[in-house]
């Protein structure tokens, strides 16, 4: 690691910390949603990286959503948070037992609105039940349904099973977004050097009925011919 990869490790560790801190003490969703919002505009503008939307007529304003996404990268989560940041919409991310534990993510990912997937665990009635109350309190739900970050040359792996099930099971109709560009690459690229202003490229999909039986992860490729 070289020093302006451990200059930004430190930051990102400060920043993410910071912000935990601030999201512990409030449990109101428009606060959590403004923090969350500054926090994203804080790393990527450190990382001189910019979100784009290049179909913003796509974005609805609010409204109740399972959201979906590819997943290539550690800022993904608020290169999304930036997408929505002209919304009202607010989301409890799904998040792994290793985010909650996380010495880097664990403050910030438990306080900042999410829902705790183990996988270790025997059942999932559990899980379910948190989603349910978020989604009672008026909150969307926000998930990467590939489970983990792709690190392929590809531009999507397989989804894993479930997403479908929230969607039916809290009558929240499907909002498909991806992220065009390779953000993992872009974050590479940005760490090395910083100078040069970056881009990466938002696409959303119309909106999907949670009733629909269609399989979602083809259905995610035909939306965005991938």
């Amino acid at each position: 690691m070289n020093l302006k990869a451990l200059q930004h490790l430190l930051y990102g560790l400060y920043l993410i910390n910071s912000f935990g801190f601030r999201l512990r003490k409030t449990n109101d969703i428009a606060e959590k949603k403004k923090l969350r919002i500054a926090y994203a505009k804080a790393q990527l503008s450190a990382l001189n990286i910019k979100v784009t939307i290049e179909n913003p007529d796509k974005l609805p304003a609010n409204g109740q959503y399972l959201l979906v996404s590819n997943h290539r990268s550690i800022i993904d989560p608020p290169i999304i948070e930036l997408a929505l940041e002209s919304t009202d919409i607010f989301g409890l991310w799904i998040s792994k037992k290793e985010l909650y534990n996380s010495l880097f993510f664990g403050l910030f990912v438990r306080n900042g609105g999410s829902v705790l997937l183990d996988r270790e665990q025997s059942g999932m009635s559990g899980f379910f039940s948190d989603v349910k109350k978020g989604v009672s309190e008026g909150s969307s739900i926000f998930i990467f349904p590939e489970g983990t970050r792709n690190k392929t040359d590809k531009p999507l792996s397989e989804f894993k099973d479930g997403s479908r099930i929230i969607a039916l099971k809290n009558r929240l109709p499907i909002l498909p977004i991806y992220i065009k560009t390779n953000a993992g690459d872009i974050l590479k690229q940005a760490i090395k050097d910083d100078k040069v202003e970056r881009e990466v490229s938002v696409v959303f999909g119309d909106l999907l009925d949670y009733k629909s039986r269609d399989n979602l992860e083809e259905k995610y490729r035909e939306i965005f011919e991938i």
